[in-house]
């Protein structure tokens, strides 16, 4: 009866151990898709208020360029892994709105062409890198050098904001957005795919979207430091 019972005991024990897995995996998903959905529109507002107010003041275009290198580099590596497409889906918008938002900085700095060709490498590249002839040596080394990049696009950012003694054109719900949606890829990343180089780099992600959330709190009521002549 004691064995009849420890079995029993052992077979419930795999049955919740099987479904707390299926819950997490079905968590996963489903933070996964939010993701996706909300990366639709999550650069929308920096882009309106660029936009609108026709200057890229305050944003710093290497920090816009190594945070689309870092985006490209999850991706395209993503992709050739053939990881489930709620791991990484985001990141397919996020390389559009970025480069856009790339383009409009050079634009509002009086350099049309150069936005322009901007775009027409960045595209020639990605579809190089997502086709059968990026050979995945390459795509994981610039996942591999995607943790660096983060930290150094975010930290040019946020020396920019405090020489500026404001956050500029930044977008509070952008940022936001970016940072609440990294905390959530950590999870998902860990459920999904399991790779250390991915979720090392949502992890890295975190903490530097984090800070540039912050520094929008700090300077939120405070006036941009005047130019000097």
């Amino acid at each position: 009866m004691s064995h009849m019972s420890m079995n029993l005991l052992h077979v419930l024990a795999l049955g919740l151990t099987t479904v707390a897995d299926c819950m997490k995996l079905v968590l996963s998903k489903c933070l996964g898709f939010v993701i996706i959905l909300g990366s639709v529109m999550v650069k929308i507002p920096q882009l309106v208020k660029i936009i609108n107010n026709q200057s890229a003041q305050g944003i710093s275009l290497m920090a816009v360029l190594c945070e689309l290198f870092a985006v490209s580099a999850t991706t395209v590596y993503s992709f050739a892994k053939s990881f489930p497409f709620s791991s990484y889906g985001e990141g397919l918008f996020l390389v559009i709105q970025t480069s856009l938002i790339a383009f409009c900085v050079l634009f509002y700095n009086g350099n049309l062409q150069g936005g322009l060709g901007f775009l027409a490498v960045y595209i020639g590249l990605m579809v190089f890198l997502m086709s059968s002839m990026a050979p995945m040596p390459l795509l994981s080394l610039l996942q591999s050098s995607n943790i660096p990049i983060a930290i150094i696009s975010k930290l040019i950012q946020a020396v920019t904001n405090v020489r500026n003694g404001g956050t500029g054109q930044l977008s509070v719900v952008t940022v936001f957005l970016l940072f609440a949606g990294s905390i959530a890829r950590i999870f998902t990343s860990i459920q999904e795919t399991g790779d250390s180089l991915v979720v090392a780099t949502y992890v890295v992600s975190t903490a530097c979207n984090g800070l540039i959330f912050a520094q929008i709190l700090y300077y939120w009521n405070a006036k941009p430091k005047p130019k000097s002549e």
